[in-house]
Formats: structure tokens, sequence, C-alpha cells
């Protein structure tokens, strides 16, 4: 007997009913959104990773040599990957480019709350757009994600800021800031305690009063991110708050601006988020981490050699990850349950009819199973109420002689007989009562 792997899970039919449901959910507003599907490979050259996030990211890759000598890594984010993509065939793909993917990735970490070493998320970007309607379009899908899969504002904390208001208000003190630095301090924030964070503060460059006073920023209403610009008279500044103030008007045309809370100590603690950033919370704090995150990136396309290309996205994690734990704590994650529409059971030697009923109910579309093992009328009967069989259609040597078929509900209980040469005949759906 084996065990499996720490920080990898495994999804039995039922658990895998309701994942699935919300895959397809999230990948259908996608679509709705004009976004095209790709796939992309499981391993990427583990150079790609170091040379953007720096050698100590090997360890948290699940890296190798493989059998030809090359260092190669399982991707554990599909960012770079993307971007590699979009470098290839640059000046051939139409702008903007709209791209999704749903896929496994792995990052060796400690499990933790909605954190394993597998997990499945679904990337949406939108490449070669610097217009703010970008920005607002990919939070008007993550949104509509949220609210298609049953929540409600009261059930989730969308949180939206700006990188470069970060970065120009810590450009205005008169200290040799790290600023990225700064930066990630603020993203482990609500994380840490306050002497932690403000150690981290003035270790990046800033005196504690400076700490204290930056900080103190970051707490500025909405209404009033024009006064940063005035207090610290920094251009840069000045053009973040127009630019997240624009995407907050395109977002109220989108119809999701009412979602939107501006909060500056959000910061998204990856590197190469440049304009707009957002994250999403659980409101009432019991899923710990961020559900899920995104935001602006528009100098990654150029450092993977391509040529200068906005890029905006957001990557909810649909599996081993924590937007399951949100519907779950909400009460919507869908039911754990199997879903069949008819049991085709068959008594004596009917196969045939059997099996061309079948093939006319799957026509159709339904999910149709039959007996392939031989099975008793008594054990079928119970394979069909542990698949939750809607419908039962007993061909039976008896009823055939007399030209009819059995059709049971299997909710009620109830049963009738069909001729079999209508079933299904040009009904749809046919059912108990199309018969009784």
């Amino acid at each position: 007997m084996y065990d499996r792997i720490k920080g990898f899970r495994d999804f039995y039919p039922e658990e895998m009913a309701a994942h699935r449901e919300v895959i397809d959910t999230v990948e259908e507003t996608a679509r709705n959104y004009g976004f095209r599907e790709i796939a992309t490979p499981a391993m990427e050259p583990t150079e790609m990773y170091v040379d953007k996030s720096g050698e100590e990211i090997v360890e948290e890759l699940y890296s190798f040599e493989d059998k030809g000598g090359r260092d190669v890594a399982l991707t554990p984010e599909l960012t770079p990957t993307v971007a590699r993509m979009v470098v290839a065939k640059q000046q051939e793909l139409p702008k903007p480019i709209k791209w999704f993917s749903t896929r496994p990735f792995w990052r060796y970490e400690e499990p933790q709350q909605g954190r394993f070493r597998e997990f499945y998320q679904t990337n949406i970007d939108v490449f070669g757009s610097s217009d703010p309607s970008a920005d607002a379009e990919v939070m008007a899908v993550a949104v509509d994600v949220l609210t298609d899969l049953g929540l409600t504002s009261d059930d989730f904390d969308f949180r939206v800021s700006h990188r470069d208001i970060l970065s120009g208000l810590l450009e205005s003190f008169e200290a040799d800031v790290d600023v990225q630095d700064a930066i990630r301090a603020v993203d482990k924030r609500a994380k840490i305690d306050e002497e932690e964070y403000m150690d981290l503060l003035t270790d990046a460059g800033l005196n504690y009063g400076q700490a204290d006073n930056f900080d103190e920023m970051l707490h500025t209403d909405a209404d009033e991110l024009g006064t940063l610009a005035e207090m610290t008279g920094s251009d840069d500044v000045a053009a973040a708050v127009e630019n997240l103030e624009a995407v907050l008007s395109a977002a109220e045309d989108f119809g999701v601006r009412e979602y939107c809370t501006v909060s500056l100590t959000t910061a998204r603690g990856l590197d190469y988020y440049t304009g707009v950033v957002f994250e999403c919370f659980d409101s009432t704090g019991e899923v710990s981490r961020s559900v899920f995150g995104g935001g602006r990136y528009d100098d990654l396309i150029e450092g993977f050699g391509g040529q200068p290309t906005p890029a905006v996205g957001f990557a909810p994690g649909v599996m081993n990850s924590t937007l399951p734990l949100l519907l779950q704590r909400a009460g919507v994650w869908p039911a754990e349950e199997l879903s069949t529409d008819y049991y085709l059971l068959q008594v004596g030697d009917t196969r045939s009819v059997a099996a061309r009923i079948a093939r006319d109910l799957r026509e159709s579309g339904h999910v149709v199973e039959t007996d392939v093992a031989g099975r008793s009328f008594g054990a079928q009967m119970g394979y069909a109420d542990s698949i939750n069989a809607e419908t039962v259609v007993i061909v039976g040597e008896q009823d055939l002689e007399n030209d009819e078929v059995t059709v049971k509900d299997m909710e009620s209980g109830d049963q009738t007989t069909a001729p079999v040469d209508e079933f299904p005949g040009d009904r749809e759906r046919p059912t108990y009562d199309d018969f009784a």
C-alpha cells in the first residue's frame, strides 16, 4: 500500500463533480468576454524562473536534470510561459490578445490553508492594451466569476490599489529606499505584527518616522487620493492616481464598481506588477489568505525579449486553493454528488435493444449508463440508485414480447410502460410523466 505524497490530493468522482462545475463556470465566464483557451507545457527550463525571480526561487520549484542533461522545472505559475508564447508570435497575433487556461501547477512549499504543492488555477490575461478599459474588463470577469458561482458582495472583499502610487510615495522621501523591498513589506502587512512590519520598512531604507508617515498615507480614502500628489509633489503619484480613477470609472461602466474598495495597503508581492493591482478576500476572514489576485504587468513581455507590450490579468485557484474554501464557507459549493440522466437496466438477452436506446439518448446529449457486468436486476437497480439516475429504463425480455419497455422515476418510485419503438422517439428528454 502506497501513501499519497505530501501536498498532493486525490479527487474522487463526487468531489470532482463539484470542482468541474466550478471550473466550467469560471471558463464559461471568460469565454463570454471573448477570452480564448490555450494549452501550455507542464515543464519549462529552470533558467526561465531563475532569470525572472533569482536563484533562490529554485528552492520553491520541482526542478531536476532531465535525461537530456537539461535543467527543467514543473511550472509553478503560468505568467512566464504565456509571456514566452506571446514573444514567439508577437507580430502575427491580433491585439489585444485575450487568453485563458486552466491547468495544474507545482510549488515545493509547506502546505497550509488553501495551499498545496499541486494546485489548479485558471489564468485570464489581456496582452496589448494599456487602456483602463482592459483593467476594468479583467476586474469585471473576476467579479462575474464570483457572482456566477453564487457569491454576493457580502461574501467577498475586492480590494484595488496601484503599484505606482506606492512606489511614488516611497520615492518622495529623502531616503535611499529599496522600493521593491518596501512594497513586499506592504504586501506582508496584514500577515505580521506592526513591529515586524515597521522593521521591514526601515530595512528597506526608511527611518521610523518616514515609515510611520508612509503607512499613514496608505490609509487615504478613495475620494482623497488626489491629496497624495499634492503632499508629495510627485508627478508619478499624480499620474498613478489619475490612472486608478480612470480604471474605477471604467469599472462603473462595466457594472462592477460597487464591488471594488480602494485599499493602498494591497500591494501584490510579485515584482513584475506595474500599475493597478487587486486582491479578493473572504469578507468574514474565515479564509485567512487571499482568494486570488491580479493586476497589470506592462514590462514582463519586454523582459522576455519581446516588444514593449502592456498586459493585465488574474488567476483564481479552482482546485487545491482558496476559492473552493470561500465557496464552501459561503454555502454555495456545488453538491458533491454524481448525476446521471438515464440508466438502461437489462433483464435477459436484451443488450441490442438497450444499446440502441442508449445511443439515441446520448445523441440528444444525455448522460446514460447501462449494465456492462452482467449483474442481476437488484444489483443493477442498486447501482442506478448509487449514481443518482433520474430515470431507469428497464429493457426486459417479457417487456419486449409486448413491444414495451418500463420507465421508472427514481425519485418517486413510480413506473409505467412505453412502446419500445417510441422510446425515446422525438422527445428531447422522455420521462415517466410522458407515458403515465
